[in-house]
């Protein structure tokens, strides 16, 4: 069977303001790929853009003072921003020195090696060469950074990964627990030649042993990985492609396919490999009003890659948008009894939609939310997961706060996780001017805050990176761009949350 999704030509005769936004909007700046898929559909009209419930704080927390998820000019001129925000959390380690030029980047990954060592891996930076000056004060250094976490109160770099995709891998670093494989595809806020580097974490997670670099990712920008290990994928974004690497052998990678004529984003796999849950960043539709056309979820059917079919095909099972959406990041996968689920959240506002006012109070923002996949054709979302400071009747406000006037510096989300994929009870988010939130998700239909850690800086928080989870420590690992890595432990209900 065919490819099922029609790729068409870029639309003629493009009005001056498309093309100023498309100019304007430095992560797509190449979008000129319409597209089309076979079966789309909606879902969240009915759903509230406000915050969720708030969390109950235990006693001598360090609470927020103004609306949920808020660092308000008052508490930046009191001195009181710099003491930071915990609800029912404890900050446990840190590693980093604080640095606007970049300290922590997007990825935080853990890793339990045969030994029983447990890592951390985190990339240093937005963008090779902002660390450089923390060289000369101790900082993070270059590239990934490898910690030992026997301690975590006193976390120890063993070592960086310097190799080309680890010097600048963007959104793609990820470590396959199965296999103890770490790797990353370089990229950039639009996308880059695919290098891809892959290590060997399995026999000591303190000193990851190269085993290959290769041109086979073809472009990178995002990734994901089969939880076989057997297959890398890699997301161009900007270089409109999907591709699929063998790493059956890890020494010598091998393309198996590359899909063009996509803009994706963050790729998510079902246990077996064979289902993807992709991030739509959207493609230009030719329309002032909405720029970016079909941006959501799409869900591919990706068997004949898994099973290793001559000639293998990628096939669209559905799309699904939302209202108030923004930049689609990722959708994480998880199961509730016989249910199928993923956790999606939206990077940023929505840039593209509303670029040229230059006024991100005024463009939406995407944030979280859940939605049902059982059936892979016709998923739906169950629920939203906001902040208030997400919340449209407040945003013109909130958005005069130090930390949250720019663009991308801002209350919005970027990453959320799970600690795991069999009925999890709690989920993390990177929540960037918001810093670490986490929501109780015991009832998807009404998810809950329970717990948050905030540690803004003077330039406001820059919580960016996806969390990993130590659940037998209790503890959620991310790191803030300007502030480094957090070892954060969890208490009260929310450490009642965890398996």
């Amino acid at each position: 069977m065919a490819d099922q999704t029609v790729h068409d030509a870029p639309p003629a005769g493009r009005s001056q303001h498309a093309v100023r936004r498309l100019l304007l909007a430095g992560a797509a700046a190449a979008l000129v790929v319409s597209g089309a898929v076979v079966t789309a559909g909606s879902s969240q009209a009915e759903l509230p853009l406000g915050g969720v419930p708030e969390a109950t704080c235990a006693a001598g927390d360090l609470t927020e003072t103004a609306e949920q998820g808020r660092v308000p000019k008052a508490d930046y001129e009191s001195g009181r921003a710099a003491r930071g925000y915990r609800c029912n959390t404890v900050q446990v380690g840190h590693h980093g020195k604080r640095s606007v030029l970049g300290s922590g980047g997007f990825k935080v990954q853990r890793y339990t090696d045969v030994t029983g060592r447990t890592c951390a891996y985190y990339d240093s930076a937005l963008m090779v060469g902002l660390n450089v000056p923390g060289l000369l004060t101790g900082g993070a250094g270059l590239g990934v950074v490898v910690l030992d976490m026997t301690d975590p109160a006193k976390p120890v770099r063993t070592a960086n990964l310097i190799t080309p995709a680890m010097l600048q891998p963007h959104e793609s670093l990820l470590v396959n627990q199965k296999r103890g494989l770490l790797a990353a595809v370089m990229g950039t806020l639009a996308t880059a030649p695919g290098v891809l580097d892959v290590y060997d974490v399995s026999r000591d997670c303190r000193k990851p042993r190269l085993m290959s670099t290769t041109l086979s990712g073809v472009m990178g920008h995002e990734s994901g990985f089969a939880p076989d290990g057997k297959t890398f994928w890699t997301a161009g974004a900007a270089g409109f492609t999907l591709t699929a690497v063998d790493l059956t052998d890890p020494r010598r990678p091998r393309t198996l396919k590359t899909k063009t004529g996509v803009v994706y984003h963050g790729l998510r796999l079902s246990g077996d490999g064979r289902t993807m849950y992709v991030a739509n960043i959207g493609s230009p539709s030719g329309r002032d009003a909405n720029f970016l056309d079909g941006a959501g979820l799409d869900i591919l059917d990706v068997s004949d890659v898994q099973d290793r079919r001559a000639n293998p095909q990628i096939r669209t099972l559905s799309r699904l948008t939302w209202e108030e959406s923004s930049i689609p990041q990722v959708a994480e996968p998880f199961v509730r009894g016989a249910r199928r689920y993923v956790f999606e959240v939206d990077e940023f506002s929505d840039l593209f939609g509303d670029i040229t006012k230059f006024n991100s109070a005024t463009s939406p923002v995407g944030a979280a939310r859940i939605i049902d996949v059982t059936d892979p054709r016709a998923p739906v979302v169950v629920s939203n997961v906001r902040l208030d400071v997400h919340d449209p009747a407040i945003r013109a406000d909130v958005m005069k706060d130090p930390g949250a006037s720019s663009i991308v510096r801002s209350y919005t989300g970027h990453y959320c996780s799970v600690p795991t994929r069999s009925n999890p009870r709690i989920a993390a988010c990177s929540m960037i001017g918001s810093g670490l939130r986490l929501f109780d998700i015991s009832d998807l239909a009404h998810p809950r805050e329970v717990g948050y850690f905030n540690q803004p800086g003077p330039d406001g928080a820059s919580a960016m990176s996806q969390p990993a989870w130590d659940i037998a420590r209790r503890q959620v690992w991310y790191t803030d761009t300007d502030e480094g890595f957090f070892a954060v432990g969890l208490r009260g209900r929310a450490a009642a949350l965890l398996p």
